[in-house]
């Protein structure tokens, strides 16, 4: 085993000066000078948010004829993908549209930010990566902000006699400024600034602002004297695990909620040493409202919050500003981010009290993922080959099991030809006949509820663990194993609601119906893959079609005499792909129109380049294919040499083409056989 010399590891790898930089401390005049230079740095907190998710990339797309923005800061580049937010991005761009205004001092910065919906919809996924982005936000050179500490050569009976006081909420230093040359001061610093405006609003905390008249009397009220002698401006890292600049509240039971974890209590150490306990020095300026200044405070299941502190959010929220015990009001400059789910936002709704609050939130509703290929990333990223690389998952293992929670948040359809699974394919992007864009845009909008119900990813990501658990021994995990699990769940979440119950198994029954679809269809694809044989297929299609058109007679290539068109052969094709007796004309039409057109232009026709015909192909030789390779007897563990070399053929292609490994192949070839060997036994 090589040693690791740490001295050289450190020093490749460990900058000092990253450290000097990220610890930054100047004077008062030094940071006047930074923030002429970029008044950004004055930024609030609204602001500051704002401008770190537009610190990265944005993209759009078209949906229903209308332009999305993607946010690609909610793809956690900073958390390397952990916190993700898939497929609401309709919903995010009203977030990212609520701090904009915010930003602007439209009035939402006067209002807490409510995120809403069912449990597990990545609520706190978004909370999570606010939190986090501002803590990174804060360490770049564009996110930059700023503090003060006081500080004393002597040991001040005005700091309580410590050398150092470090703001206790962090503040911005200019709000140490005096209000009577605010105006004069803001007018000269933003003099030909075109870009952001340096404001000042409020005044800072109640220990800061004794302090400041303490030492304001002690110089005859000689302010830069105080600034020069006793203000140290230092660089401010915001983080939620050292409580600076991000809080996290969670409430407890009713009884033990105690106001004091916002808004700071009294040191009752410390008063014997101020001498009152309405000195602010004696006072922590603690509580999760005070330490989130500059920053951001969430709220964990906010309407939870006895309604005491409910009170507190509405100054905190209109006025900006807190009462912590036995002091005036204290200003604050931070987002206040709530989260709840649905039953406890029906209780606001519904009680009369509670109308104030009511009226001060912005409601941004989180609902589930409504389109199938977003939920599939979800699982992607926690069940993977990186991630669990001693059992694999075999394919459409992690697409049912998406597909099945999709359904449950679904509404059903008011049209009485669209299917519940129709729908959710014309919302996964996949086209129906007599269905466009318009039309899947206002199935979305007469679906009101669509996304507030249903099984949440995490029930989903749940029940896949105990799948892998029970099954991983094997080495592969396949769509009927975590279908077990699915349903056996039902039975303990949902107790208490037998019907819903009842409803989702139905639902679990129309995907396995859709999952033996599926590897029917993969099955088939690998019996026929032989393209020589579909080639050779095609070339007599099209041959026979020719003729048929063209009235003309086509040459038997073994007798070669000429002979009527294959009417029986043709239609063997073409029933494949639902083509009707009054419908074949058309269709042999349409083929030779396409393949005329292509020899204009000098092309070849490929049998690749009509899917339908393509499809048809495949089916007509699977059919003829496999009775030759005798499909059923897979399951009679009696097979011949040959047709056992057919059977490893198809396994191989399984693997190669379709993901399969030795194991889900042998498990979808046995599947397919055994419903064949049924519909065999169901004819005779």
């Amino acid at each position: 085993m090589t040693k690791m010399n740490m001295n050289e590891f450190m020093s490749e790898n460990y900058r000092v000066e990253d450290f000097a930089h990220l610890h930054w401390t100047g004077s008062f005049q030094d940071y006047i000078d930074l923030v002429s230079e970029d008044p950004r740095i004055a930024r609030n907190s609204f602001q500051r948010i704002y401008d770190m998710i537009m610190s990265f990339e944005t993209s759009t797309y078209l949906e229903y004829k209308k332009e999305i923005t993607r946010y690609h800061f909610f793809d956690d580049p900073i958390g390397g993908g952990k916190d993700a937010v898939f497929g609401i991005d309709v919903h995010l761009m009203k977030l990212v549209n609520f701090f904009k205004a915010a930003a602007l001092g439209y009035g939402t910065e006067k209002r807490v930010l409510l995120l809403h919906g069912p449990v597990g919809s990545a609520k706190s996924s978004i909370a999570r990566n606010l939190k986090k982005g501002l803590e990174h936000y804060s360490r770049t050179d564009e996110g930059a902000l700023y503090t003060f500490e006081w500080y004393d050569e002597e040991e001040s009976d005005i700091l309580g006699g410590q050398k150092v006081f470090p703001s206790p909420m962090h503040e911005d230093p200019l709000k140490l400024i005096p209000h009577e040359v605010r105006k004069e001061f803001l007018d000269n610093i933003n003099k030909g600034n075109k870009g952001h405006k340096v404001k000042i609003r409020g005044e800072v905390c109640p220990a800061d602002r004794y302090i400041l008249k303490e030492y304001m009397v002690k110089y005859d009220g000689d302010f830069m004297k105080v600034m020069e002698n006793h203000i140290r401006v230092k660089r401010l890292i915001l983080s939620e695990k050292d409580r600076l600049g991000i809080g996290t509240f969670q409430p407890k039971d009713e009884k033990n909620q105690d106001s004091t974890e916002l808004t700071g209590d009294i040191n009752y150490r410390k008063i014997a040493q101020y001498g009152s306990d309405s000195d602010p020095r004696a006072f922590n300026f603690d509580g999760e409202f005070n330490i989130a200044n500059r920053g951001v405070i969430e709220f964990i299941e906010m309407l939870k919050l006895d309604v005491a502190f409910l009170y507190d959010l509405l100054g905190a929220s209109q006025e900006q500003s807190i009462k912590p015990k036995k002091f005036a009001q204290t200003d604050i400059d931070l987002v206040i981010l709530g989260h709840t789910n649905e039953p406890e936002f029906r209780k606001l709704q519904n009680n009369e009290f509670m109308e104030a609050l009511r009226d001060r939130t912005v409601k941004i509703d989180v609902p589930y993922i409504s389109r199938l290929d977003n939920e599939v990333r979800i699982y992607q990223r926690d069940f993977n080959a990186e991630k669990i690389p001693h059992v694999h998952i075999a394919p459409h293992t992690l697409e049912m099991a998406a597909m099945w929670a999709v359904l449950t948040r679904l509404e059903e359809p008011k049209k009485a030809d669209l299917t519940l699974v129709q729908k959710l394919k014309l919302y996964n992007g996949k086209t129906l006949t007599g269905y466009n864009e318009d039309n899947v845009k206002e199935l979305r909008k007469e679906a009101v509820r669509e996304g507030l119900e249903g099984i949440s990813p995490r029930y989903i990501q749940d029940k896949i663990s105990n799948a892998l658990v029970k099954y991983g021994h094997t080495g592969s995990l396949n769509p009927f194993m975590v279908f077990n699990e699915l349903e056996s769940g039902l039975k303990h979440s949902m107790a208490n609601n037998q019907d819903a119950a009842e409803k989702y198994r139905e639902m679990l029954a129309i995907v396995r119906q859709e999952y033996t679809d599926i590897v029917k269809n993969d099955v088939q694809k690998a019996i026929s893959l032989d393209e020589s044989a579909i080639e050779t297929l095609c070339a007599n299609y099209i041959d026979n079609v020719k003729a048929y058109t063209q009235k003309e007679k086509v040459r038997n290539k073994y007798t070669g005499k000429l002979e009527e068109s294959d009417e029986r052969f043709m239609r063997s094709i073409e029933e494949k792909i639902d083509i009707a007796e009054s419908r074949k004309d058309d269709f042999r039409r349409e083929i030779m129109n396409y393949i005329g057109a292509l020899a204009i232009e000098g092309k070849q026709f490929d049998y690749k380049m009509n899917e339908r015909l393509h499809r048809a192909l495949e089916l007509k030789l699977f059919e003829d294919q496999k009775d030759a390779i005798k499909l059923t007897t897979i399951i009679s563990n009696v097979v011949d040499k040959e047709t056992q070399e057919k059977i490893d053929v198809i396994k191989s292609r399984l693997i190669k083409n379709y993901g399969y490994c030795e194991i889900s192949a042998t498990d979808a070839l046995n599947y397919v056989a055994s419903i064949f060997a049924k519909g065999d036994s169901a004819k005779s």
